[in-house]
């Protein structure tokens, strides 16, 4: 069934026009600041946090019962303390919409599945559903702090069962069903979850994969557990004992439903727990606050991603899609889209159709179907689309796609000349009728206080906008990306965000421009991790960001020093190069984490895998994703005497990867080695193998001193050769 298209509003085309020109005008109206250009707004973002953090929070009419006594009471990293005295609710803000977008007749949520199955959610049965769901929770005794984990995919459900939880004071957190049980485990049994809402199984690359073994599996895996909701996907599974029904569990429609309201809780309440992973130990259990992701995503999503409210006349109808399952972080910046009242068009299934019958054109159809307005995925969506030899004017008409947004790993070049080439073909083709492509930006549209964007920029006057981002799970939000009007070049991010005082260092921790250096962070956001869960005594969340400088080094807003009690800059672990014209470009990890196409992974869970089986000694990976290089992850294994790596052991270290973890994960190539170089404490030289093997010399990445077996070296110098 094909969605209907949102009616105009009664004046016409909606205009589009840009967010952060609108916010502009209102400081410049309500403030009496007026900026020459996009630097200058930037600077005094990251510089004057107080004005900038207040302003977002009036701009955005965020809403609390009770005034808040400061905006950033204590300026430290870790440790800073944001809006004391305030209360808000993530559910609230999302759920004051229902009224007015009811009213345009704009819908929530707009799903579907790879076997076609459409949904659309309309915002009064979204409230009726959460309302219902909250309170059957809380029946079982679920309240504030407690925590609700969630094995589920991208379904409307998942967005329901999260704005219940969080509207209780409870604290949510997902994982996707693609994980096997033990990654699962690994994750939910530090948080100790009281209730978990799960389902029975998914359709994905055209399989039915049922799930009902690893439900079990995480049911006697977690002695916490008190109660359990079951979400029936595959309409095969009978009511498992034990567990609730989810039809039955959100059926209730009553006056103690239209009466629920969330609770307001403090500015800094617990949300959400997601998980990051180092090289070492457990996944990081990342503990993010309400209001600090209430404000963050506004000022992500509606300035810089320039998505506007579905029942704004200047945005009439905005639909904004991005492709993610739930396991990664862009899964709740699509969620975020309820905040602004914008209705979320979202797919459960594999963009890339099936092993037998791949068919990038997946997504593209049911953009074109569904009216979609903003289109964003993984960078390696585009390039896969590219290599496939994709042509979008054979996916319907996607003449309402005004803009594109991509994350997870760099984006190429000439992956977003592919795409601007398409939307090119598209509009071309068009008709002449001036609605045709809503929402382009308009020739000669200047930013306020600036030059006409066209001037320098790549794009036309009508040419589809690239939102190219770069942020991460650990703060849930971006530190670089887009701006509407700001001259944009293919392989480049156009600006460092609002409030984000970003900047690459070199070795000795001074900032450098048109060079590579360390991202850094020298101020705090509102989004950064409260803590992170379990860890009592701050001390792997201080290793896991702020280890790198000394506290006080260059933490002083606007730049220099500031006191140690101000704490260390926030080290994120990408390359980093800023242009001479503010613009950014990211080059991929510094670190030796995982990162297969915006899914992070520690290096520690695979060698938990993949040491498990008896043929395997030692192991070694490394994930070698680069700037304008495909990524190529090698698994390099030491075995035990006697055995061979052979086609069948391969495809048992592969399996034992995809079984714990994910399919994301399993290596490129498998490569059997006599040792794993080794630091004189016994640590595996991840991230000096990994120089090696993008070309730095030898002598550039380690000291021989410092190690174990200097002469294993020996090996990966001539393998990094043969590569080369």
């Amino acid at each position: 069934m094909e969605t209907k298209k949102p009616s105009p509003p009664p004046s016409a085309t909606p205009p589009y026009i840009p967010q952060i020109r609108l916010y502009q005008q209102w400081l410049e109206r309500e403030r009496g600041l007026a900026f020459g250009d996009y630097d200058a707004l930037w600077r005094w973002s990251t510089t004057d946090l107080d004005a900038f953090w207040q302003s977002l929070w009036d701009y955005f009419d965020v809403q609390s019962p009770t005034p808040h006594t400061a905006v950033l009471a204590r300026n430290a990293m870790p440790g800073a303390r944001w809006f004391p005295g305030a209360q808000v609710n993530y559910a609230r803000q999302a759920l004051r919409h229902v009224d007015a977008a009811h009213a345009a007749g704009q819908p929530a949520v707009i799903s579907r599945n790879e076997k076609g199955q459409h949904r659309e959610l309309g915002w009064p049965e979204l409230r009726r559903q959460v309302a219902a769901l909250a309170l059957h929770l809380r029946r079982q005794g679920v309240g504030p702090g407690d925590r609700v984990a969630a094995y589920l995919p991208n379904v409307p459900e998942t967005l329901v069962a999260l704005l219940a939880t969080v509207s209780l004071g409870a604290v949510w957190s997902v994982c996707a069903p693609d994980m096997g049980t033990a990654a699962v485990l690994d994750r939910f049994r530090q948080i100790e979850p009281k209730a978990l809402i799960a389902v029975d199984g998914v359709t994905y690359g055209g399989r039915d994969l049922d799930r009902t073994g690893v439900l079990a599996e995480l049911r006697a895996g977690l002695p916490t557990l008190q109660h359990v909701v079951l979400v029936r996907q595959t309409g095969a599974t009978e009511m498992i004992a034990g567990c609730a029904d989810y039809i039955s569990a959100t059926a209730q429609n009553d006056a103690e439903v239209a009466a629920f309201e969330p609770l307001w809780v403090a500015f800094d309440h617990p949300l959400w727990i997601v998980y990051s992973s180092g090289t070492t130990g457990l996944p990081k259990p990342i503990v993010h606050g309400h209001g600090g992701m209430v404000l963050v995503a506004l000022q992500l999503k509606c300035l810089h991603n320039d998505i506007g409210c579905s029942y704004e006349p200047n945005s009439w109808g905005e639909r904004y899609h991005w492709y993610s399952s739930t396991g990664w972080v862009m899964w709740n910046a699509q969620a975020s889209g309820l905040l602004s009242g914008t209705t979320c068009v979202i797919y459960d299934g594999n963009p890339g159709g099936s092993k037998d019958r791949p068919d990038w054109g997946v997504l593209w159809r049911f953009a074109a179907e569904t009216g979609v307005t903003f289109f964003g995925a993984g960078a390696a969506f585009y390039a896969n689309c590219m290599k496939a030899g994709l042509e979008l004017a054979d996916c319907g008409d996607l003449r309402r796609v005004r803009a594109l947004g991509t994350t997870g790993s760099p984006l190429s070049a000439e992956v977003q000349e592919w795409g601007s080439r398409q939307f090119e073909r598209l509009r071309d083709g068009a008709t002449a009728d001036p609605a045709a492509a809503p929402g382009r930006p308009k020739q000669g549209a200047a930013p306020l206080g600036g030059s006409d964007p066209c001037e320098a920029g790549e794009r036309g006057g009508d040419a589809i906008w690239w939102n190219n981002i770069s942020g991460g799970t650990d703060f849930c939000g971006a530190f670089i990306g887009g701006h509407r009007e700001l001259p944009q070049v293919p392989g480049e991010m156009q600006c460092r965000m609002l409030g984000a005082a970003v900047e690459a260092w070199d070795a000795e921790g001074h900032p450098v421009v048109d060079a590579v250096g360390e991202l850094v962070c020298t101020q705090p956001i509102p989004s950064m991790p409260l803590y992170l869960w379990g860890d009592t005594d701050g001390k792997r969340y201080l290793a896991s960001y702020f280890d790198m400088y000394p506290p006080g080094h260059g933490r002083r807003p606007g730049g220099g020093d500031g006191p140690a009690e101000m704490g260390a800059v926030w080290r994120h672990g990408d390359w980093l190069k800023v242009t001479s014209r503010g613009s950014c470009i990211i080059y991929g990890r510094s670190d030796a984490t995982i990162n297969r196409h915006g899914l992070r992974m520690g290096t520690s869970e695979l060698y938990s895998a993949v040491e498990a089986l008896p043929e395997v000694l030692d192991s070694l990976v490394v994930d070698l994703e680069y700037l304008g290089r495909e990524s190529f992850m090698p698994l390099f294994v030491v075995l035990r005497q006697g055995a061979v790596l052979d086609d069948a052991l391969r495809q048992r270290i592969a399996g034992a990867i995809r079984t714990a973890l994910s399919p994301r994960f399993v290596p490129d190539d498998i490569v059997a080695v006599a040792e794993v170089p080794r630091t004189l404490t016994g640590k595996k030289q991840e991230l000096p193998v990994k120089k090696l093997l993008l070309g730095q010399p030898l002598d550039k990445v380690v000291n021989k001193d410092a190690m174990a077996n200097p002469g294993s070296l020996d090996w990966y110098v001539a393998y990094a050769a043969r590569r080369a």
